[in-house]
């Protein structure tokens, strides 16, 4: 029987958050490969359809989000968290559903209305976006991948920092709550963390929402 994802998490314990002679940006980069590689080979042992059914259920009842609210996901690439259930509930619920797309490099990301069995084209970074023509939408909930966090909200990306630059433009003019959606072994003791970095305003896995600033 393949093993499920609702056992026990296993939290990477690391010492990349604490001082020592690699620089910050070594750190990162150390911390996102060894992510990286325990979240691909965590997902061959787990039951993928299972967490990604399990986590949508968890957002669903987190986010109680009113008919007409705009609510940006993605599209799973890799190990990534599945996301198909998630989008199909929402939009069935009534929510504007919207997907990112990258325009420049350095740039902050567009989100274009999708709707469930409409076409997408491939981006520049692998990623699912909706056609071009699709209406540009400002998402109320961001809902976030992500290769590492911790429970102070800190989340560790892919290195290219636009879902950093989106959430900084977007909080300056709205109240947009961003959810980093992960499995529970994602959870490490700490992410490092820059000034630029933006945090999570919500941590939801398989097992639950993890609340922002809880205990370790």
């Amino acid at each position: 029987m393949a093993p499920t994802c609702f056992g026990r998490p296993r939290r990477i314990h690391t010492s990349h958050g604490c001082t020592g002679p690699a620089t910050l940006a070594e750190r990162k980069a150390s911390l996102r490969q060894e992510a990286r590689q325990r979240r691909d080979s965590e997902a061959t042992r787990i039951d993928l359809q299972a967490c990604a059914s399990r986590a949508a259920d968890h957002v669903i009842a987190a986010l109680v989000q009113p008919a007409g609210s705009v609510v940006a996901g993605y599209f799973a690439i890799g190990s990534e968290m599945g996301t198909a259930p998630l989008l199909a509930r929402l939009a069935r619920l009534g929510c504007v559903m919207a997907l990112p797309s990258v325009v420049s490099r350095g740039g902050i990301l567009l989100f274009r209305r999708y709707r469930p069995g409409d076409p997408l084209l491939t981006g520049s970074h692998g990623t699912r976006e909706p056609l071009p023509g699709a209406p540009l939408v400002s998402p109320d909930v961001l809902i976030v991948p992500l290769l590492a966090f911790d429970r102070a909200g800190h989340r560790l990306g892919y290195g290219g920092g636009y879902y950093d630059r989106t959430l900084r433009a977007l909080r300056a003019s709205s109240s947009i709550r961003a959810v980093g959606l992960a499995y529970a072994f994602q959870e490490v003791e700490a992410v490092p963390a820059e000034p630029f970095d933006e945090k999570l305003d919500m941590i939801i896995t398989e097992l639950g929402p993890i609340p922002v600033g809880g205990p370790a």
